[in-house]
């Protein structure tokens, strides 16, 4: 069976989101962090593009209450862990015409955090709202650690690949056997370099490196803190992008330095963007890099409008904007789903 992993650039129909709760890590800035998300569900919805969210029942109410009246967005009552949709949402692969839902196993980014609510929510809640049928592996991987072209080029991190704690001993060939097999990858590479401290991911590649559209690399560097304790890494990194990529144009984004209060240094990341059709929705974090990373990103999406959010709340839990959300390209979903979505704010039954 080969498939083939759907670029993020691909017409999406919808983003998965997860609400904050008061039991998630989220709590000391549950209000914050859930304003920011309204803010992104309203980014999304002006993308042309509808938003699953999957709620607790004792929530849903009150997020009713909080969506704008002509808001596009489907609440699904689930019960999860945390929010972090990129890892434990579904992948969408095949063709464009007829994706189909592709699920690994979720584990708490190497048993760090207890997540056996997250690993059934495809499942229990996703699954069911596809036309395909879900496609599972059995290896423990993340959406966040794994980035590809439409060439089937797919990119991810030794850090986070060979942590044992996910896969054992398992090697780069048994991977690449595993991801060609379930995403349909051309080839794969594995950096070695690049790790924002922070992290509680070991390195996911969403952090660290994307592609573009028109053959090039977004790479989160440091190039404006050269004394900066990331700079030595990062550096790496990009001589890593320009060895494996030699024909691709690299955009090199700079290295905001945050911390939280107590002293610890936040994983602050532009690179953790989403694209949504002709948006790029890109975390900003109220630093004076901000800016400069709008204006990089502008020549590495020339053909996308780029709207910066404001996800300084959403780093104190050492994630972003990228983290939270999954894109389901066109054509997934059942025609009921679409209809629904397009019904302003409702709850699916």
């Amino acid at each position: 069976m080969t498939t083939s992993l759907i670029p993020e650039w691909k017409a999406s129909e919808a983003i998965i989101l997860a609400w904050p709760h008061q039991d998630t890590d989220w709590a000391p800035w549950l209000e914050d962090v859930r304003q920011t998300y309204l803010s992104i569900i309203r980014v999304i919805n002006a993308s042309q593009t509808g938003v699953i969210l999957l709620c607790r029942e004792d929530d849903m109410a009150d997020v009713e209450s909080r969506l704008l009246s002509d808001a596009k967005v489907m609440l699904i009552q689930a019960d999860y862990n945390d929010t972090w949709a990129r890892d434990f949402a579904f992948l969408s692969c095949g063709s464009t015409d007829a994706p189909f839902p592709v699920e690994f196993s979720f584990n708490g980014w190497g048993n760090k955090f207890d997540a056996s609510k997250d690993n059934e929510v495809n499942k229990r809640y996703l699954a069911p709202l596809c036309r395909e049928p879900l496609r599972t592996s059995s290896i423990v991987a993340e959406g966040g650690a794994l980035e590809i072209d439409d060439k089937g080029n797919l990119l991810s991190t030794a850090s986070c690949l060979f942590n044992p704690e996910r896969n054992g001993d398992m090697q780069a060939d048994a991977y690449q056997q595993e991801f060609t097999t379930y995403l349909g990858c051309s080839t794969f590479t594995i950096f070695e370099h690049g790790h924002l401290e922070g992290d509680d991911t070991d390195g996911h590649i969403d952090t660290l490196v994307r592609f573009t559209p028109t053959a090039g690399l977004v790479i989160q560097a440091a190039e404006n803190r050269p004394d900066d304790s990331h700079y030595e890494g990062l550096a790496a990194l990009v001589q890593e992008c320009a060895a494996a990529f030699p024909d691709h144009e690299l955009y090199l984004l700079p290295l905001p330095a945050m911390f939280n209060e107590d002293g610890d240094r936040l994983p602050a990341s532009y690179a953790n963007y989403l694209i949504c059709n002709h948006t790029v929705l890109l975390p900003v974090y109220g630093q004076p890099e901000d800016s400069d990373a709008v204006a990089v990103m502008q020549q590495a999406f020339p053909h996308h409008d780029i709207v910066p959010v404001n996800c300084a709340t959403l780093v104190q839990q050492f994630g972003s904007l990228h983290c939270i959300s999954m894109q389901v390209p066109c054509n997934t979903l059942t025609t009921d789903v679409i209809h629904q979505l397009n019904s302003g704010v409702t709850r699916y039954v």
